[in-house]
């Protein structure tokens, strides 16, 4: 006799595309750190097409499974890994700085 649905399986399925997501944030943090890196400059335009890939992906899948900023806090902590703005605004603002 439940009291409401039960929410088991879709709490457990949420919770696996969370992890998803912080690997694909590791990704991410990881591939800005190679850009730095003066041993890796003769790659540099590779390791650019990449993350603006991965951040492509990160932007779709919180659209697809309409992930809240509560939930992106919950992976790291603070609001986006990068502060307030919502992923999608951080990247128009990237794209607007590189123009």
């Amino acid at each position: 006799m439940h009291k409401g649905p039960h929410r088991g399986a879709k709490t457990f399925r949420r919770g696996r595309a969370l992890e998803f997501l912080a690997r694909l944030y590791v990704k991410r943090e990881t591939l800005k750190q190679q850009l730095q890196s003066p041993e890796l400059q003769s790659i540099h335009p590779v390791l650019t097409g990449e993350l603006k890939a991965i951040e492509m992906v990160i932007n779709e899948f919180i659209q697809s499974f309409d992930i809240h900023d509560e939930e992106l806090s919950s992976i790291w902590g603070v609001q986006n890994r990068d502060g307030d703005a919502p992923i999608d605004e951080q990247r128009n603002d990237e794209d607007s700085s590189e123009q």
